[in-house]
């Protein structure tokens, strides 16, 4: 790791962004600038992490959302809304993983259009292997105290939703399912 700057660059740019006549974009450049380079940390972080286990991010964030479900299955579609990723990002992490034998591609059992990606054992076990060490190196210590997690994470929702990444209905849960209603009358 090179020796930290004597000054913020960031802050720099953005004076130097308002001196050439743009000051009224200065800070959403500082702010798109900062989420770009907080991005590169995180990421080198959670690499290092999970180098040693023979995974990068996207297989790992698969491997995941498969242990999550109920059955260790997804269709491949899914997968890709769930992730917001493209499907051909969806189908090349697949790839890898089905050739390392941690999923398996397998047919709807109702959809014959439809492919299913099921988490194998050793896919089961190798996603759990990992979750202590970025527990520990990344999650535990983010980089911010824990009500600058939680403003952080508030203030990029915000922006994603803004984006279209989702819409907040309370009578849908997060995985899409019909939410019952509280029968319990109002209380004042």
């Amino acid at each position: 790791m090179p020796e930290p700057l004597p000054f913020d660059p960031i802050a720099e740019a953005a004076r130097n962004w308002a001196a050439a006549g743009w000051a009224a974009q200065a800070e959403a450049m500082a702010f798109a600038t900062s989420v770009v380079r907080a991005h590169r940390i995180l990421v080198t972080r959670v690499d290092t992490c999970l180098e040693p286990f023979g995974l990068t991010f996207s297989r790992f964030e698969v491997l995941m959302l498969l242990s999550f479900t109920r059955e260790g299955e997804l269709p491949l579609g899914k997968i890709s809304v769930r992730l917001q990723v493209h499907a051909a990002s969806v189908t090349n992490a697949i790839d890898r993983l089905e050739h390392d034998g941690l999923v398996q591609r397998v047919p709807h059992p109702t959809d014959g259009r439809t492919t299913l990606a099921r988490l194998t054992p050793k896919g089961r076990d190798t996603a759990m292997a990992p979750v202590h060490v970025l527990n520990r190196d990344v999650f535990a210590d983010p980089g911010l105290p824990a009500a600058g997690v939680r403003a952080t994470v508030e203030a990029l929702a915000a922006l994603r939703a803004s984006a279209g990444d989702f819409t907040v209905d309370p009578t849908v849960d997060p995985n899409g399912d019909p939410t019952t209603p509280d029968p319990s009358p109002e209380t004042p």
